[in-house]
């Protein structure tokens, strides 16, 4: 068996997924995504990588026959709590692209992560649909909520996530365990940041942001701004003495009073992006590509055990009753 994994990822975005995924030892042969901008952040940060500027519903895969991960973080407003809810009858709803992606290049694994409300009772007829679907291809899935603080995040960040199989890898899955030790306060992880300009109430202020980030939204193309989320997500973030009615456009400097606020930076580091990942265009969209990103650190720990899944392939693989491990531990977060 070859030692390279290789990957498609549809819906890329500014390459939240894609890092992780590298990290976790996949190779990118394809990224696709609809936004100018998210790709000239990809390009911008992987030169590598082949970036591919279109939308899903115009991609074929049969050119990428038997890949070993297709991976996607399909767009969340049909099943955001925030928004309608129309699940399958939003016109944004990718998971019937998802299917016939997988039918196109029959990959070994499939990865799709989505907001925690297509986990939700009101959505059990779609998600056994999307299940039997893959089923028909011969894949069996499973779904859980994961905790983005349980694997390093500064952020509560709760993500619906995918995960399915061919028979004989399914068995040898299991899901990384979450970290022991608690991840770092929005003081402790951006301290640095906020005292970089000399900012002398930086460590006063250290001692007030003593919790991890409620999570950051990047909104849409139609609504939200470059701001920290509505006023209950704003109340939140004043608790760790955080302004979160806009961004800044650089640390606070000597002098300051009142609330800072956090720079683009700030939140890619509190989403997980490494320190030297570049986004491309104005504060705005760059902003969303950051909310919108599904954390490296949780695309790395869900990459590792899917190639560890892939490693140990069954010689007689026997065909399993279906599968479904729904975690639907709904804890109050932003």
């Amino acid at each position: 068996m070859s030692s390279v994994f290789t990957s498609i990822e549809v819906c890329a975005g500014a390459g939240g997924q894609a890092i992780g995924l590298e990290r976790a030892g996949f190779d990118h042969v394809a990224l696709v995504e609809i936004e100018p901008l998210a790709c000239e952040t990809l390009r911008t940060n992987r030169s590598n990588w082949h970036v591919i500027e279109s939308d899903v519903r115009e991609f074929s895969a049969k050119n990428y026959n038997n890949i070993d991960l297709l991976a996607g973080g399909v767009p969340c407003p049909p099943f955001s709590i925030a928004g309608k809810q129309l699940g399958q009858d939003d016109e944004r709803d990718l998971f019937p692209e998802m299917i016939r992606l997988a039918s196109e290049c029959n990959p070994r694994a499939i990865l799709i992560e989505n907001v925690k409300g297509i986990l939700t009772n009101k959505f059990d007829p779609y998600r056994t649909t999307i299940e039997e679907r893959f089923e028909e291809l011969g894949y069996q899935g499973l779904w859980k909520l994961v905790q983005a603080s349980d694997f390093g995040v500064s952020q509560l960040r709760p993500r619906a996530v995918f995960v399915a199989f061919k028979d004989q890898y399914l068995d040898y899955f299991q899901w990384p365990e979450k970290n022991k030790e608690m991840p770092p306060t929005v003081g402790e992880v951006l301290f640095d940041e906020m005292a970089s300009l000399g900012w002398e109430k930086a460590t006063q202020w250290k001692k007030l942001a003593n919790k991890i980030a409620p999570t950051l939204v990047g909104g849409s193309k139609k609504h939200g701004g470059a701001d920290l989320g509505p006023t209950r997500a704003r109340k939140a973030w004043a608790t760790l003495g955080v302004n979160g009615k806009g961004l800044a456009e650089a640390p606070p400097i000597n002098g300051f009073n009142g609330m800072p606020k956090l720079t683009l930076q700030m939140t890619a580091i509190l989403q997980g992006f490494p320190k030297d990942w570049i986004f491309c265009g104005k504060k705005t969209p760059a902003y969303r590509q950051i909310g919108n990103a599904f954390p490296p650190p949780v695309a790395s720990a869900i990459g590792q055990q899917i190639i560890a899944a892939l490693k140990k392939e069954k010689k007689n693989p026997w065909k399993r009753k279906k599968a479904r491990v729904l975690e639907l531990n709904f804890e109050t977060t932003l």
